[in-house]
């Protein structure tokens, strides 16, 4: 079972969150540059970001959410 790793500021903890929970998501700034990034969910329903580089964001194989 693969998991992605995340940093939870409520709690100040790393954490690992299943790949099922995982989607990627695209950011758009207010000066339309764009950021990559993964979103998981933890157990207690609180969504984690994690910001990636557009190579990995490719590279992943999760769903577009």
């Amino acid at each position: 079972m693969a998991s992605v790793e995340f940093y939870d500021v409520k709690t100040r903890k790393k954490v690992k969150i299943d790949d099922k929970q995982v989607t990627k998501v695209k950011f758009t700034t207010k000066t339309g540059a764009v950021r990559y990034g993964l979103r998981g969910k933890t157990a207690d329903g609180r969504f984690l970001t994690k910001f990636v580089s557009q190579k990995d964001w490719e590279k992943a194989k999760y769903a577009e959410g």
